[in-house]
């Protein structure tokens, strides 16, 4: 049995930045627009007027103040309203893939390796781009990887879910090493015209590194343990898919083929089950609370961050013990406790240990516990 380690992470950000007043001024716009266009229907009572959004509202909902899109242009523009992406040919990367690779190539530097090192690449994330061919397999072919990649889908959890898989195969010696990468797109499954959840997502990619500790070269992260649980609910969805247009009206532009979220219902049951997950995992691995160095929690929202980190450490975790980056970032899916690991583990000093954790649609929740070696 071999020990699996996490060597490098990359992150791919893109050069687009939407600022909650370049938000609020496109969906106040937006509103103020269909309200014009539906007047008859909404004195009749058949329609429901837009509410305006705000700055202070987006930033008390979710601690969120801007975000990183692939293209912001659609998204600001009143009578769009989505990212206006290119329809790229079957023979160029598709735009999943070259997030992706982006974020990978950043990951084998930090490392010291090179494609010729990895055997297994799996393209973690939330939405994929096409049904098929995987995208995972055509981001091996871009990166000159020899082995196998697969696509997972756990939606918000895919990055945590990921590295179990990859780590389990590192563990049993079937691997050597696997980029799990999650390039996340989430601008293109967002409701931009629903003042609820239109400030939440943004887009961006990253990649996980993760081998054997004896092939370790330089300061890395013993990947202790992983834990993994999935509960059905209904209460976050998107009803997108294939079969679509086999169904009747299924071509209409319909709010469920979009992101949809019973925030209430989500705060409820989430809370608890990651809470309670997290202080089983610790649980098992002997770890208690005051041995915890650092929180890298699911991107989400900055209040669920805030009860999770004191139920678990049992006191308001310091800022730089449970760091947000969701200030900046959004919410970017399997991404986002990526980026916070990515960003904020430098740090910490040999022996020290700390939990990645992901949490969302399904309902689902991953974590990882690790310690770090110099």
């Amino acid at each position: 049995m071999h020990r699996p380690v996490i060597t490098g992470t990359g992150v791919f950000t893109p050069d687009n930045v939407i600022t909650n007043a370049e938000l609020v001024t496109a969906f106040n716009a937006y509103a103020d627009l269909f309200n014009t266009e539906n007047a008859a229907a909404i004195s009749a009572g058949t329609v429901e007027a837009k509410e305006h959004s705000s700055e202070d509202f987006i930033v008390k909902a979710s601690g969120i103040r801007q975000r990183y899109v692939i293209d912001k242009s659609g998204v600001l523009d009143p009578a769009v309203m989505h990212p206006l992406l290119r329809q790229r040919d079957d023979d160029e990367p598709s735009l999943m893939a070259e997030m992706g690779v982006d974020a990978a190539r950043k990951a084998l530097l930090q490392a010291g390796r090179t494609a010729s090192d990895v055997d297994l690449v799996v393209c973690a994330a939330s939405n994929m781009e096409r049904a098929y061919p995987a995208v995972a397999i055509e981001i091996q072919q871009l990166l000159g990887v020899s082995g196998f990649a697969f696509d997972m889908n756990v939606a918000c959890s895919s990055a945590t879910f990921g590295i179990q898989a990859a780590a389990d195969m590192v563990r049993s010696g079937s691997i050597r090493s696997a980029l799990v990468i999650n390039p996340e797109i989430c601008s293109a499954h967002l409701e931009w015209r629903d003042r609820d959840c239109h400030f939440i997502f943004g887009d961006v990619a990253t990649a996980t590194l993760i081998e054997r500790r004896d092939a370790a070269s330089g300061a890395h992260f013993e990947i202790l343990s992983t834990r993994c649980a999935t509960d059905f609910s209904n209460n976050i969805r998107n009803n997108n898919g294939y079969l679509r247009r086999s169904r009747p009206a299924g071509m209409a532009d319909r709010r469920d083929m979009q992101f949809m979220q019973n925030g209430r219902k989500v705060f409820k049951e989430v809370l608890p089950m990651v809470s309670d997950h997290i202080a089983a995992h610790m649980q098992s691995e002997g770890i208690a609370a005051d041995d915890l160095k650092r929180l890298w929690l699911h991107q989400a929202n900055k209040t669920m961050n805030d009860f999770i980190g004191r139920k678990v450490l049992g006191r308001t975790p310091a800022p730089e013990e449970q760091p947000n980056i969701l200030q900046d970032y959004a919410n970017t899916s399997s991404a986002g406790s990526i980026i916070a690991f990515s960003k904020y583990s430098d740090d910490l000093a040999e022996g020290d240990a700390g939990l990645i954790c992901s949490f969302g649609a399904g309902y689902s929740v991953g974590s990882v516990l690790l310690r770090r070696h110099s």
